[in-house]
């Protein structure tokens, strides 16, 4: 089990705290090497310093195709491949209620959260292929909050629903290549962004989850890793929630 991923390179996106962290460490600690990627570079290379080992520490900002092409080339440069596994964790919150909402909060969890994971998807997949990797997987950070649909986060539960429906027409488009994508949906998840969420809101949570508590990153690594390795070989467009039973 310890070397479930051992030599398959691996990016994760928005690797510099929360899920996109924890993630790293935990396919770090199956024998992957990781690319721990962030538009912010001293986190990614904190997270890179942490783990150590191969881990690399690379900057993305995955709204920008110019700065997703550069990272595709500057990984193949180095490690004279592409990652066979990607998972796209970068994610942000712009809150606040649809009628008060700017555009500027609406384009921005757009551009992130729905844009970046189809901008790495896209130049990702298209090296895979161009690469000749077989058994590739990508990995698609959603929310459950495309299902729950709550008050005040109509851009982030619409951008969630978007990475839900553009995961199955990928794993459709993609399965002949060899390369499988699917979708993960965490619940309420104990990360930075939780963090800020008031504390009332946050028990509340806990009662109305029938495992009565939070999640923790390391619960929806241990998934994302699954589905990473060959042992998911037959799971593809899956939309996975990982939520303790919240409905």
């Amino acid at each position: 089990m310890a070397n479930q991923l051992s030599g398959k390179l691996i990016l994760v996106t928005g690797a510099g705290s929360g899920i996109g962290r924890s993630t790293s460490g935990l396919l770090k600690d199956y024998g992957a090497k990781v690319i721990a990627a962030d538009c912010n570079l001293n986190a990614a290379e904190q997270t890179a310093k942490d783990l150590g080992g191969e881990t690399i520490a690379l900057e993305i900002n995955v709204t920008s195709l110019e700065s997703v092409r550069k990272a595709v080339e500057s990984i193949y440069q180095q490690f004279k491949t592409t990652p066979s596994v990607v998972v796209n964790s970068a994610g942000i919150t712009r809150d606040g209620y649809l009628l008060k909402m700017t555009e500027d909060d609406y384009d921005d969890v757009y551009k992130v959260n729905l844009k970046g994971t189809f901008l790495v998807t896209q130049q990702f997949a298209k090296a895979m292929i161009n690469n000749g990797i077989t058994g590739g997987s990508i990995i698609n950070i959603s929310s459950i909050v495309a299902k729950l649909n709550n008050i005040g986060q109509s851009n982030y539960a619409a951008s969630k629903a978007g990475v839900i429906s553009l995961t199955e027409v990928a794993s459709k488009e993609f399965g002949k290549f060899g390369i499988r994508v699917n979708s993960i949906l965490p619940g309420y998840i104990n990360t930075p962004m939780v963090a800020v969420v008031p504390q009332h809101i946050k028990d509340e949570v806990a009662k109305r989850c029938p495992l009565g508590r939070m999640g923790e990153p390391r619960e929806v690594a241990e998934v994302i890793a699954f589905l990473a390795s060959d042992r998911s070989s037959y799971v593809n467009g899956a939309a996975i929630e990982i939520t303790g039973g919240l409905k």
